[in-house]
Protein backbone atom coordinates (compact mmCIF):
# COMPACT_ATOMS: atom_id res chain seq x y z
CA UNK A 1 0.00 0.00 0.00
CA UNK A 2 1.47 3.33 -1.09
CA UNK A 3 0.83 6.50 0.89
CA UNK A 4 0.90 9.50 -1.43
CA UNK A 5 0.08 12.09 1.24
CA UNK A 6 -0.22 11.66 4.98
CA UNK A 7 -2.50 14.03 6.88
CA UNK A 8 -1.99 14.44 10.63
CA UNK A 9 -4.78 16.23 12.48
CA UNK A 10 -4.03 17.81 15.84
CA UNK A 11 -7.09 18.92 17.85
CA UNK A 12 -6.11 21.74 20.20
CA UNK A 13 -7.90 22.93 23.32
CA UNK A 14 -6.32 25.66 25.48
CA UNK A 15 -2.69 24.81 24.71
CA UNK A 16 -1.24 28.30 24.23
CA UNK A 17 1.87 27.51 26.30
CA UNK A 18 2.84 24.33 24.45
CA UNK A 19 1.24 24.08 21.01
CA UNK A 20 4.05 25.68 19.01
CA UNK A 21 6.62 23.33 20.52
CA UNK A 22 4.31 20.32 20.05
CA UNK A 23 3.78 21.05 16.36
CA UNK A 24 7.50 21.57 15.81
CA UNK A 25 8.29 18.30 17.61
CA UNK A 26 5.74 16.50 15.44
CA UNK A 27 7.38 17.94 12.34
CA UNK A 28 10.77 16.68 13.50
CA UNK A 29 9.39 13.15 13.77
CA UNK A 30 7.67 13.23 10.38
CA UNK A 31 10.66 14.83 8.65
CA UNK A 32 12.68 11.70 9.48
CA UNK A 33 10.25 9.51 7.56
CA UNK A 34 9.87 9.09 3.81
CA UNK A 35 6.26 10.27 3.85
CA UNK A 36 5.02 13.44 2.21
CA UNK A 37 2.83 14.96 4.89
CA UNK A 38 0.68 17.83 6.08
CA UNK A 39 -0.26 18.78 9.64
CA UNK A 40 -3.75 20.17 10.21
CA UNK A 41 -4.07 21.89 13.60
CA UNK A 42 -7.63 22.69 14.67
CA UNK A 43 -8.11 25.15 17.53
CA UNK A 44 -11.27 24.13 19.37
CA UNK A 45 -12.25 27.54 20.75
CA UNK A 46 -10.16 30.45 19.50
CA UNK A 47 -11.85 32.77 22.01
CA UNK A 48 -10.55 30.81 25.01
CA UNK A 49 -6.84 31.63 24.80
CA UNK A 50 -4.09 32.44 22.26
CA UNK A 51 -3.56 28.86 21.02
CA UNK A 52 -4.43 29.93 17.47
CA UNK A 53 -1.87 32.73 17.44
CA UNK A 54 0.81 30.48 18.96
CA UNK A 55 0.17 27.69 16.45
CA UNK A 56 0.43 30.17 13.57
CA UNK A 57 3.99 30.93 14.67
CA UNK A 58 5.13 27.60 13.24
CA UNK A 59 6.89 28.62 10.07
CA UNK A 60 6.21 25.79 7.63
CA UNK A 61 4.07 25.27 4.56
CA UNK A 62 3.42 21.75 5.86
CA UNK A 63 1.38 23.10 8.78
CA UNK A 64 -2.11 24.53 8.31
CA UNK A 65 -3.92 26.06 11.26
CA UNK A 66 -7.70 26.37 11.50
CA UNK A 67 -9.97 27.42 14.30
CA UNK A 68 -13.44 28.47 15.32
CA UNK A 69 -14.65 30.68 18.14
CA UNK A 70 -16.55 28.26 20.40
CA UNK A 71 -15.53 25.01 22.08
CA UNK A 72 -17.32 21.97 20.60
CA UNK A 73 -15.16 19.15 21.99
CA UNK A 74 -12.37 17.03 20.55
CA UNK A 75 -14.64 14.96 18.32
CA UNK A 76 -15.93 17.95 16.40
CA UNK A 77 -12.39 19.35 16.11
CA UNK A 78 -11.13 16.08 14.62
CA UNK A 79 -14.07 15.87 12.25
CA UNK A 80 -13.48 19.47 11.17
CA UNK A 81 -9.82 18.64 10.50
CA UNK A 82 -10.72 15.50 8.57
CA UNK A 83 -12.84 17.57 6.19
CA UNK A 84 -9.89 19.92 5.62
CA UNK A 85 -7.33 17.12 5.19
CA UNK A 86 -6.06 16.27 1.70
CA UNK A 87 -4.24 13.00 2.40
CA UNK A 88 -5.15 9.48 1.31
CA UNK A 89 -4.27 8.36 4.84
CA UNK A 90 -5.61 10.58 7.62
CA UNK A 91 -4.39 10.29 11.19
CA UNK A 92 -4.98 12.25 14.34
CA UNK A 93 -3.02 12.64 17.54
CA UNK A 94 -4.13 14.40 20.70
CA UNK A 95 -2.32 17.56 21.67
CA UNK A 96 -0.86 17.81 25.14
CA UNK A 97 2.26 15.72 24.65
CA UNK A 98 0.93 12.64 26.46
CA UNK A 99 1.30 10.43 23.38
CA UNK A 100 4.69 9.92 21.75
CA UNK A 101 4.33 11.07 18.11
CA UNK A 102 6.63 8.23 17.04
CA UNK A 103 3.47 6.16 17.39
CA UNK A 104 2.24 7.60 14.09
CA UNK A 105 5.02 5.75 12.29
CA UNK A 106 4.04 2.53 14.08
CA UNK A 107 0.41 2.98 13.03
CA UNK A 108 1.38 3.45 9.40
CA UNK A 109 3.54 0.32 9.40
CA UNK A 110 0.64 -1.67 10.82
CA UNK A 111 -1.72 -0.15 8.25
CA UNK A 112 0.53 -1.23 5.38
CA UNK A 113 1.14 -4.67 6.89
CA UNK A 114 -2.57 -5.46 7.33
CA UNK A 115 -3.83 -3.31 4.45
CA UNK A 116 -6.16 -2.05 7.16
CA UNK A 117 -9.11 0.29 6.93
CA UNK A 118 -8.35 1.72 10.38
CA UNK A 119 -5.48 1.36 12.84
CA UNK A 120 -5.88 2.55 16.42
CA UNK A 121 -3.29 3.13 19.09
CA UNK A 122 -4.10 0.95 22.10
CA UNK A 123 -2.99 1.31 25.70
CA UNK A 124 -3.92 -2.36 26.17
CA UNK A 125 -1.59 -3.64 23.43
CA UNK A 126 1.05 -5.95 24.91
CA UNK A 127 3.88 -3.88 23.41
CA UNK A 128 2.59 -0.49 24.61
CA UNK A 129 4.59 1.54 27.10
CA UNK A 130 2.18 3.21 29.49
CA UNK A 131 2.56 5.55 32.45
CA UNK A 132 -1.07 5.43 33.48
CA UNK A 133 -2.69 4.95 36.92
CA UNK A 134 -4.13 1.51 37.68
CA UNK A 135 -7.70 2.77 38.17
CA UNK A 136 -7.60 4.34 34.70
CA UNK A 137 -6.48 1.01 33.26
CA UNK A 138 -9.46 -0.65 34.94
CA UNK A 139 -11.83 1.90 33.42
CA UNK A 140 -10.24 1.42 29.99
CA UNK A 141 -10.69 -2.36 30.21
CA UNK A 142 -14.24 -2.00 31.49
CA UNK A 143 -15.16 0.27 28.59
CA UNK A 144 -13.58 -2.23 26.17
CA UNK A 145 -15.92 -4.96 27.48
CA UNK A 146 -18.89 -2.58 27.25
CA UNK A 147 -18.09 -1.69 23.62
CA UNK A 148 -17.48 -5.33 22.69
CA UNK A 149 -20.88 -6.28 24.10
CA UNK A 150 -22.72 -3.50 22.24
CA UNK A 151 -20.95 -3.47 18.88
CA UNK A 152 -18.90 -6.66 18.63
CA UNK A 153 -15.69 -4.69 18.09
CA UNK A 154 -12.63 -6.77 18.88
CA UNK A 155 -10.28 -3.86 19.43
CA UNK A 156 -9.23 -3.40 23.03
CA UNK A 157 -8.97 0.38 23.45
CA UNK A 158 -11.10 2.80 21.45
CA UNK A 159 -10.25 5.97 23.37
CA UNK A 160 -6.52 6.57 22.94
CA UNK A 161 -6.00 9.75 20.91
CA UNK A 162 -3.96 8.21 18.10
CA UNK A 163 -5.66 6.68 15.05
CA UNK A 164 -5.19 6.29 11.29
CA UNK A 165 -7.89 5.96 8.64
CA UNK A 166 -8.03 5.37 4.91
CA UNK A 167 -9.64 8.33 3.21
CA UNK A 168 -12.31 6.16 1.56
CA UNK A 169 -13.52 5.11 5.01
CA UNK A 170 -13.97 8.69 6.19
CA UNK A 171 -15.72 9.70 2.98
CA UNK A 172 -18.45 7.15 3.75
CA UNK A 173 -18.58 7.54 7.54
CA UNK A 174 -18.20 11.26 8.30
CA UNK A 175 -21.49 12.41 6.67
CA UNK A 176 -23.39 10.06 9.00
CA UNK A 177 -21.87 11.01 12.36
CA UNK A 178 -23.72 12.93 15.06
CA UNK A 179 -20.49 13.62 17.00
CA UNK A 180 -21.48 13.95 20.63
CA UNK A 181 -18.85 15.21 23.08
CA UNK A 182 -18.01 11.82 24.61
CA UNK A 183 -18.65 9.34 21.81
CA UNK A 184 -16.79 10.47 18.70
CA UNK A 185 -14.12 7.74 18.84
CA UNK A 186 -16.55 4.88 19.29
CA UNK A 187 -19.11 6.31 16.86
CA UNK A 188 -16.67 6.51 13.97
CA UNK A 189 -15.31 3.00 14.67
CA UNK A 190 -18.72 1.40 15.18
CA UNK A 191 -20.22 3.03 12.07
CA UNK A 192 -17.21 2.10 9.94
CA UNK A 193 -17.51 -1.52 11.09
CA UNK A 194 -21.29 -1.40 10.51
CA UNK A 195 -20.73 -0.23 6.91
CA UNK A 196 -18.32 -3.10 6.21
CA UNK A 197 -14.97 -1.45 6.90
CA UNK A 198 -14.06 -4.15 9.39
CA UNK A 199 -10.32 -4.39 8.85
CA UNK A 200 -9.68 -2.55 12.11
CA UNK A 201 -6.57 -3.40 14.12
CA UNK A 202 -4.67 -1.97 17.05
CA UNK A 203 -1.03 -0.99 17.43
CA UNK A 204 1.22 -0.22 20.42
CA UNK A 205 1.58 3.30 21.75
CA UNK A 206 3.75 5.10 24.26
CA UNK A 207 1.73 7.19 26.71
CA UNK A 208 3.13 9.26 29.56
CA UNK A 209 0.06 10.82 31.07
CA UNK A 210 0.54 14.13 32.87
CA UNK A 211 -2.67 14.55 34.83
CA UNK A 212 -1.72 18.08 35.76
CA UNK A 213 -1.74 19.19 32.12
CA UNK A 214 -3.79 16.64 30.23
CA UNK A 215 -7.00 17.87 28.64
CA UNK A 216 -8.76 14.51 29.15
CA UNK A 217 -8.70 14.40 32.94
CA UNK A 218 -12.33 15.48 33.14
CA UNK A 219 -13.52 12.28 31.46
CA UNK A 220 -12.63 10.34 34.61
CA UNK A 221 -15.07 12.25 36.82
CA UNK A 222 -18.50 10.79 37.55
CA UNK A 223 -20.01 13.15 34.98
CA UNK A 224 -17.41 12.11 32.43
CA UNK A 225 -18.03 8.40 32.96
CA UNK A 226 -21.80 8.93 32.77
CA UNK A 227 -21.26 10.92 29.57
CA UNK A 228 -19.36 8.03 28.01
CA UNK A 229 -22.03 5.49 28.97
CA UNK A 230 -24.90 7.72 27.82
CA UNK A 231 -23.38 8.73 24.49
CA UNK A 232 -22.16 5.19 23.71
CA UNK A 233 -25.63 3.77 24.32
CA UNK A 234 -26.97 6.54 22.06
CA UNK A 235 -24.75 5.32 19.21
CA UNK A 236 -26.08 1.79 19.75
CA UNK A 237 -29.74 2.86 19.68
CA UNK A 238 -29.24 5.04 16.60
CA UNK A 239 -27.60 2.07 14.89
CA UNK A 240 -29.89 -0.78 15.92
CA UNK A 241 -33.22 0.86 16.79
CA UNK A 242 -33.42 3.88 14.48
CA UNK A 243 -31.30 2.54 11.59
CA UNK A 244 -29.94 6.08 11.59
CA UNK A 245 -26.67 5.27 9.82
CA UNK A 246 -28.21 3.44 6.87
CA UNK A 247 -29.41 6.40 4.80
CA UNK A 248 -28.06 9.95 4.99
CA UNK A 249 -31.19 11.22 3.23
CA UNK A 250 -33.17 10.71 6.44
CA UNK A 251 -30.71 12.72 8.56
CA UNK A 252 -31.50 16.30 9.60
CA UNK A 253 -28.59 18.69 9.08
CA UNK A 254 -28.13 22.32 10.07
CA UNK A 255 -25.56 24.85 8.99
CA UNK A 256 -23.25 26.03 11.78
CA UNK A 257 -21.81 29.46 10.98
CA UNK A 258 -18.99 29.12 13.51
CA UNK A 259 -17.80 25.80 12.06
CA UNK A 260 -18.74 26.91 8.53
CA UNK A 261 -20.15 23.49 7.72
CA UNK A 262 -23.28 21.39 8.01
CA UNK A 263 -23.59 19.20 11.10
CA UNK A 264 -26.00 16.41 11.93
CA UNK A 265 -28.49 17.19 14.68
CA UNK A 266 -29.28 13.58 15.54
CA UNK A 267 -32.89 14.11 14.37
CA UNK A 268 -34.50 12.26 11.47
CA UNK A 269 -36.98 13.11 8.73
CA UNK A 270 -38.89 9.82 8.95
CA UNK A 271 -40.94 8.02 11.63
CA UNK A 272 -37.79 7.42 13.66
CA UNK A 273 -38.13 10.99 14.95
CA UNK A 274 -40.98 9.99 17.28
CA UNK A 275 -38.65 7.49 18.98
CA UNK A 276 -35.94 10.15 19.24
CA UNK A 277 -38.33 12.55 20.99
CA UNK A 278 -39.36 9.82 23.45
CA UNK A 279 -35.76 8.87 24.25
CA UNK A 280 -34.67 12.51 24.57
CA UNK A 281 -37.45 13.16 27.08
CA UNK A 282 -36.44 10.10 29.09
CA UNK A 283 -32.79 11.14 29.02
CA UNK A 284 -33.69 14.64 30.20
CA UNK A 285 -35.59 13.18 33.17
CA UNK A 286 -32.65 10.95 34.11
CA UNK A 287 -30.26 13.90 34.01
CA UNK A 288 -32.68 15.95 36.10
CA UNK A 289 -32.82 13.35 38.87
CA UNK A 290 -29.03 12.94 38.75
CA UNK A 291 -28.61 16.68 39.28
CA UNK A 292 -31.22 16.76 42.06
CA UNK A 293 -29.33 14.07 43.98
CA UNK A 294 -26.19 16.21 43.86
Amino acid sequence: MNIELLSVIVPVYKKQKTIQKELESLMQVLDKTSYKYEIVAVIDGTSLDSSYQEAKKVNSSKVRVYGYKNNYGKGQAVRYGMQKAKGDIITFIDSGGDINPQGIVMLLEHMKWYNADIIIGSKLHSASKINYPFNRKVLTYGYYLFVKLLFGLRIRDTQTGLKAYKRKVLEKVLPLLVVKRFSFDIEILAVANYLGFNKIYDAPVEVDMDFGQSSIVGIFTSNGIWGFVHDTLAVWYRMHILNYYENSKNIVKVYDEDLDMYINTGDMKNKGQSIIVLVNNLSAKINYFRNVKK
